[in-house]
C-alpha cells in the first residue's frame, strides 16, 4: 500500500483494508471479530487501543515533526494498559510491557506519542484522575532518566515495593482469576496441540483447550488456552496466532517489521522463561501474577504520576540499547512540551475517528 493513498482513507476504509490484509495471513474468527467491531465504540481511549494498524497511518502526518527522530527496534502498540507481571527463571515477580505483538521499527518518538496519549485519552474518559499535561510530564521524566540511567528492570523484590502492591490486589487473586476460564468454550480448528504440550511443566499432563477472547487490538486472531491440573493447582497456557505488525500493513514495506523475539531478547529486561513465538504462535503462561494489568484491576487508591514515570522508564529499557546517544542528543533539542503537544494530538486524531466509527451504521 502506498502512503498517499492510505492518507485518503477514512477509518472505516483503512480497517476494511486491514482486515482483509488480516484475513491473507491468517483465519480470522468472524465472532471475535465482531465483538471488537462493538468494543471499538466504547470510548476513544478502548478504540485507540484496538486500532494501531490506523495510527501507522496517521501519525507520520500529524506528527510530521517528530518522524525524523532517532530510529529504534519499537515496541508499536504501546499504551498504558500494555503492562503486567511474570515470574522470572528465579520465581520473582517482574513487571514491564505484556505485549509486542506489534513490533515494528519506527522513531524512538512513536512509542512516548502512543503511551502519552493513551494516558491523555484515559484521563478525559475519567479512566485517571490526573491531568494531561502531569501524565505527559511523568511519561517524558522516566523514559528520560531510564536514557540516561542505560535502563533497569522492573524485578519488584527489594525494590518497587509500591509497585508490588498495585501489582499484587484483590482482584488478582487465584480466587477470581481462575473461574473467567471455566466457562470458556471448547476450541476446534486449528489447534497448535504440539506447542502447548510442550509448553507444560510435564508433557504427559492431560489438558483442555478452549477458546479465549481478550484485549482488543488482537481480537479476530485465534487466540487458545490450554488448561491443566498439576501437582494440587490449577496451571494455563496460552496460544495466541502470531500477524505481522499493523507498520507493515501501513507502509506497505516488510522492513519495517521487527521480530517480537529479537526485541524482548536486548531489552533491559529480566525475561519471562514461560514465552515463547515461533511457528506463527506466541506461547505464554497464564496465571493470576502473570498477566496484564488492566486499569479495573488496579486498586482505587493509586500514585498515577508514579506509575506513569515508570511506564515511561520501561519504554526505555526497549530503547536504550539501540541508540542511546542519539537519543539523548535528540531529547535535548526538544522543547519542554513536545510529547504533550503530540500526545493531544493524537489523542485529537483519534477522537475525530472513534466518533466517524460511533456513526459507521447511521
Amino acid at each position: 500500500m502506498k502512503r498517499a493513498h492510505a492518507q485518503q482513507m477514512d477509518v472505516i476504509e483503512a480497517t476494511n483494508a486491514y482486515e482483509a490484509w488480516m484475513g491473507r495471513h491468517l483465519s480470522i474468527v468472524k465472532p471475535d471479530l465482531a465483538f471488537k467491531h462493538a468494543t471499538l465504540t466504547e470510548d476513544a481511549f478502548v478504540f485507540l487501543r484496538g486500532t494501531f494498524y490506523r495510527w501507522c497511518q496517521l501519525w507520520p502526518t500529524v506528527c510530521d515533526h517528530l518522524v525524523d527522530a532517532p530510529v529504534v527496534p519499537s515496541i508499536g502498540d504501546l499504551h498504558i494498559e500494555n503492562f503486567g507481571t511474570w515470574r522470572d527463571a528465579e520465581g520473582r515477580l517482574v513487571w514491564g510491557v505484556n505485549d509486542v505483538d506489534e513490533a515494528c521499527r519506527l522513531p524512538y518518538t512513536n512509542d512516548l506519542v502512543r503511551l502519552a496519549a493513551s494516558a491523555t485519552l484515559a484521563a478525559r474518559h475519567g479512566k485517571l484522575d490526573r491531568t494531561a499535561r502531569d501524565l505527559c510530564d511523568a511519561v517524558l521524566d522516566g523514559y528520560t532518566a531510564a536514557i540516561d540511567a542505560q535502563g533497569r528492570p522492573f524485578v519488584l523484590a527489594e525494590r518497587r515495593q509500591w509497585l508490588r502492591q498495585l501489582a499484587l490486589n484483590r482482584l488478582r487473586d487465584p480466587v477470581t482469576f481462575w473461574p473467567k476460564f471455566d466457562a470458556l468454550p471448547r476450541a476446534r480448528g486449528d489447534i497448535p496441540y504440539n506447542l502447548l504440550r510442550a509448553a507444560l511443566p510435564d508433557p504427559r499432563l492431560p489438558f483442555r483447550v478452549v477458546r479465549r477472547v481478550a484485549g482488543v487490538g488482537s481480537l479476530g486472531r485465534p487466540r487458545l488456552a490450554a488448561l491443566a491440573e498439576w501437582r494440587g493447582a490449577r496451571i494455563a497456557r496460552e496460544a495466541k496466532r502470531w500477524l505481522p505488525s499493523g507498520a507493515v500493513w501501513a507502509t506497505g514495506r516488510s522492513s519495517i517489521g521487527m521480530s517480537g523475539a529479537l526485541l524482548l531478547a536486548r531489552a533491559v529486561r529480566t525475561p519471562d522463561p514461560y514465552l515463547q513465538i515461533h511457528d506463527d504462535w506466541i506461547v505464554r503462561r497464564l496465571a493470576p501474577d502473570c498477566s496484564r494489568i488492566e486499569l479495573v484491576d488496579l486498586p482505587r487508591v493509586r500514585d498515577e504520576e508514579r506509575l506513569l514515570r515508570a511506564m515511561g522508564a520501561e519504554t526505555a529499557n526497549f530503547h536504550v540499547v539501540h541508540a542511546r546517544a542519539a537519543i539523548r542528543a535528540d531529547l535535548k533539542r526538544r522543547n519542554r512540551r513536545w510529547l504533550e503537544g503530540a500526545a493531544g494530538d493524537m489523542a485529537a486524531a483519534t477522537e475525530k475517528d472513534w466518533r466517524r466509527w460511533v456513526r459507521r451504521d447511521r
